[in-house]
C-alpha cells in the first residue's frame, strides 16, 4: 500500500508547490498594478511565499533522501552519498529533483524582490513554481510511461497539475484576503476582495476545463476505458473514486461561490438589494469563508489521495510502483 513516510512527504510537497505557483499567479490576474505595489494584501502573500519556498526546498531534499534510502534498503540516517548521487545523475526522478531544486531557489529569490518589482517578481515566482510543480510528474505514473504515449501523458499531467495549482492558490489567496483580522484593518479590503472573486470566475472556469480534460486523458492512459471495472476492485480505483467525489464537491462549492456568494459580497459592498441575497457584509464574508474553508479541505484531501494512489498500481494483484 506504499510507504507512509514517502506518501506523507509527497502530499506535503504537492500542497506546498501548488501554493507557491498558485499564490504567485493570483495577483497577476486578480489585482491591479497599484494593488500589487501596496502593502495590502501583497505583504501577507509574499510572506507566505517565502515560507513555502523554503519548506519546498527542505521537503524536496527530504523526499529524495527517503526515496534513495528506501532503494538502498537503509534508514535515511544511514544513507550512502555515492549511491545517492548516482540516483540523482542517472535517473529521470533525480534530474527532476535537480530542476525542482533550482526552480525553488529561483522562486525563493524572487519572493524577496516584491518590494521593488512586485509584478516581475510575481511572474517569475509563478513561472518557477509551475516548473517545480511540473517536475512532480516524473514521480508518478506519467513518469513511468514510455515512448510517445509517455510524452503525451507527461504533458497532460503537467497541465493537470498546473491548473490545479492555480485553483488551490486562489483558494489560499482568498482566505488571506478575507481573514477577519486582515479585512478589518484594510480600508479597501472588502471591495478588492469582491472584485478579485469576480475576476477569478473566468480563470476558475479555464482551470476546471483543463483539469477535467486532462484527468480523462490521464485515466485513459493509466487505466483505459475497457479496464474501469477491473480497476475499481483495486485500492487505486477506489481512491480514484474518492478523488472524483471530492472534485465534485469542489465544483459544487465553486458554483455556489460564483453564482451566489460572490454576488452577495458585491451587493454588500454596493449596499444595494438583490433578490434572495443577504447584503450584510459580515454575513456575506462569513458565508464565503465557510465555503472556502470547506473547498480548501476538499483540495487537501484530494492531494492526499493523489500522493497515495500515485504509489499504487491501478489493478488488483499488481505490485506498488
Amino acid at each position: 500500500m506504499g510507504d507512509p513516510v514517502l506518501i506523507g512527504i509527497r502530499f506535503a510537497l504537492y500542497a506546498d508547490l501548488m501554493l507557491i505557483a498558485g499564490l504567485a499567479a493570483f495577483p497577476l490576474y486578480a489585482l491591479t498594478r497599484s494593488e500589487r505595489v501596496g502593502p495590502q494584501p501583497m505583504a501577507a502573500i509574499w510572506r507566505a511565499e517565502r515560507w513555502f519556498c523554503a519548506a519546498g526546498l527542505l521537503l524536496s531534499t527530504l523526499g529524495m533522501g527517503v526515496l534513495a534510502a528506501s532503494m538502498q534498503g537503509v534508514g535515511i540516517l544511514s544513507l550512502e552519498l555515492q549511491p545517492f548521487w548516482d540516483l540523482v545523475r542517472e535517473t529521470d526522478v533525480g534530474m527532476a529533483w535537480i530542476f525542482r531544486s533550482a526552480a525553488l531557489a529561483l522562486a525563493l529569490g524572487a519572493a524577496f524582490w516584491m518590494a521593488r518589482w512586485p509584478t516581475t517578481a510575481a511572474a517569475l515566482l509563478a513561472a518557477a513554481g509551475s516548473v517545480a510543480v511540473a517536475t512532480l510528474v516524473w514521480s508518478g505514473h506519467a513518469g513511468a510511461t514510455e515512448g510517445t504515449p509517455g510524452n503525451f501523458h507527461r504533458i497532460s499531467d503537467i497541465l493537470h497539475m498546473i491548473a490545479a495549482a492555480v485553483w488551490v492558490g486562489a483558494i489560499g489567496a482568498f482566505l488571506i484576503l478575507i481573514s477577519p483580522r486582515r479585512i478589518r484593518d484594510w480600508p479597501d479590503g472588502l471591495p478588492i476582495a469582491a472584485r478579485s472573486l469576480d475576476r477569478f470566475s473566468w480563470v476558475g472556469t479555464v482551470c476546471v476545463l483543463v483539469i477535467a480534460a486532462t484527468g480523462l486523458i490521464n485515466s485513459q492512459l493509466i487505466i483505459g476505458a475497457e479496464n474501469i471495472g477491473r480497476s475499481l476492485g483495486s485500492p487505486y480505483g477506489q481512491l480514484l473514486l474518492a478523488k472524483l467525489a471530492l472534485f465534485g464537491l469542489m465544483l459544487a462549492l465553486a458554483a455556489a461561490n460564483r453564482w451566489r456568494l460572490t454576488p452577495a459580497l458585491a451587493a454588500a459592498v454596493a449596499g444595494g438589494d438583490t433578490e434572495d441575497i443577504d447584503t450584510d457584509p459580515d454575513a456575506a464574508l462569513a458565508a464565503m469563508r465557510r465555503s472556502l474553508v470547506i473547498e480548501a479541505l476538499a483540495a487537501l484531501a484530494i492531494l492526499a489521495l493523489v500522493a497515495w494512489f500515485g504509489t499504487l498500481e491501478p489493478f488488483v494483484g499488481a505490485d506498488a510502483a
